[in-house]
């Protein structure tokens, strides 16, 4: 079964940084792209960040390129969205995603804020 646990979410304030990190189990993790996806309130998923399984190449959406950071390591099954420059409008709930073109699962998600 998989699975995907997010954890590091919190309160930030504008220009802050912030990390946020998956924990996976139940499928083979250094052998599958990752990503991450976040939903503001009121608004549909946005895809924010993608991860090929050996980490060399990363993908990113327009609004956080430059700002966000998304990494991995294999030897843990863990993956990582290093945030910074944050801005209001990066407020949502973060999910780590299994795959990129598709994303096939989401995991329960993390909280951010960023507010003053």
């Amino acid at each position: 079964e998989v699975q995907l646990v997010e954890s590091g979410g919190g309160v930030v304030q504008p220009g802050g940084s912030l990390r946020v990190s998956c924990a996976a189990s139940g499928f083979t993790f250094g052998r599958t792209d990752m990503s991450w996806v976040r939903q503001a309130p009121g608004k549909g998923p946005e895809w924010v960040s993608s991860i090929n399984p050996w980490g060399g190449s990363q993908y990113y959406a327009d609004s956080v390129k430059g700002r966000f950071t998304i990494s991995r390591d294999n030897a843990e099954n863990r993956l990582f969205l290093q945030m910074s420059n944050l801005k209001p409008e990066d407020s949502g709930v973060y999910y780590c995603a299994l795959g990129y073109q598709p994303i096939t699962s989401l995991g329960q998600g993390t909280q951010v804020t960023v507010s003053s």
